[in-house]
């Protein structure tokens, strides 16, 4: 399998660069499955997707939420420095990635600072070859919420704004720790959970906390020398017994968004309900929980888009995404979505 393999060219106007006017007002792609590498493909909006549940379905959710993981400071040479939290590892410590015109070495300190003129110094204290970690002085939550800005991707070229700190949180969002949002999750507001919910359309939950490596590009050709970032997942047990109850009863089990499958997978693979997961998905993985699968469009190159591939067959995510396109689709985190299903599973 070669990176080569899930490239494909995107005119810059169809990134997404804001959210719409309202949640909801997004388009849907639904991708029906007929066998091989024969899909068809149906233009909806997002509202469709009440038309594509049915009574005994089960949509699961990451409920993590977006933390204000950007910080800004100073070597103590004085240079510029720019951190960008990976993940927190510990209640004073986190793995970050550094921008900067010559990393900090290991036992240095940075002086991260705010807009209100606080500084604080920051010790390097290792690196795995990817990550740096990283000892604050205090809480990392605590002091994230003093001088961390709102991160969002890189190819949003706006600063964070008022509508931003809102619009990129979904509205489960509960348990903090993520650096990028479960985009999927973001065109759901609360009008449209309760009608799914009136439906008979079953909802739980998932956290996994998206970690900054999710942007970070394969830069293996061969993709059998790839090493996946890590991200901390939890699945509480009535999710699991949900999904025990939702396949006995002959529903489907939905994810909501990449994030939600990669901890049902990794769940499914180890059999352990938390912890790091370093599930790299590609074609020809065996899915064991997930039915269906809504996401939104991504990168290319990117293992979301090696991991949309494997459940629904490169060919076929290939044709979706030019259809995209010739269609103008809005892509990458606030643009559109798509729904499809494993074929054993397209079947309402």
């Amino acid at each position: 399998m070669q990176l080569s393999d899930f490239n494909y060219e995107l005119p810059d106007e169809l990134i997404a660069q804001h959210p719409l006017a309202n949640r909801t007002d997004s388009r849907l792609l639904e991708i029906r499955l007929n066998g091989g590498n024969c899909a068809q493909f149906i233009d909806r909006q997002f509202k469709d997707i009440l038309s594509l549940m049915k009574a005994g379905d089960l949509l699961v959710f990451n409920d993590t939420k977006v933390i204000p993981a950007r910080l800004h400071g100073k070597k103590e040479t004085g240079g510029n420095v720019e951190l960008l939290i990976e993940r927190i590892s510990g209640d004073q410590q986190a793995w970050v990635q550094i921008r900067a015109s010559k990393v900090p070495k290991t036992g240095s300190i940075v002086h991260i600072h705010n807009q209100a003129g606080e500084s604080l110094p920051v010790e390097m204290i290792g690196y795995d070859g990817r990550f740096y970690e990283v000892r604050f002085p205090e809480n990392v939550f605590a002091l994230l919420e003093r001088f961390g800005e709102l991160p969002l991707p890189p190819y949003i070229e706006h600063q964070p704004d008022g509508k931003d700190a809102q619009r990129y949180q979904t509205v489960v969002a509960k348990n903090p720790g993520a650096v990028a949002a479960p985009t999927a999750g973001l065109h759901f507001d609360e009008a449209i959970l309760q009608q799914l919910s009136d439906l008979g359309v079953a909802q739980a939950s998932v956290t996994l906390h998206v970690g900054a490596g999710t942007f970070t590009p394969v830069r293996e050709e061969d993709l059998s020398k790839h090493k996946m970032h890590y991200e901390w997942f939890s699945i509480p047990p009535e999710t699991l017994n949900a999904i025990t109850d939702t396949q006995r009863n002959g529903g489907r089990v939905i994810a909501v968004g990449t994030t939600s499958l990669r901890a049902l997978e990794s769940q499914a693979a180890t059999g352990q309900s938390s912890g790091e997961t370093n599930l790299f998905i590609t074609p020809g993985f065996k899915f064991k929980t997930v039915d269906c699968l809504l996401t939104n469009f991504h990168l290319p190159k990117s293992t979301l888009l090696m991991l949309v591939s494997a459940f629904a067959g490169m060919e076929n995510i290939r044709a979706a995404y030019q259809h995209a396109i010739h269609q103008k689709y809005r892509f990458f985190s606030y643009g559109d979505a798509m729904f499809l299903c494993r074929l054993e599973n397209t079947t309402i």
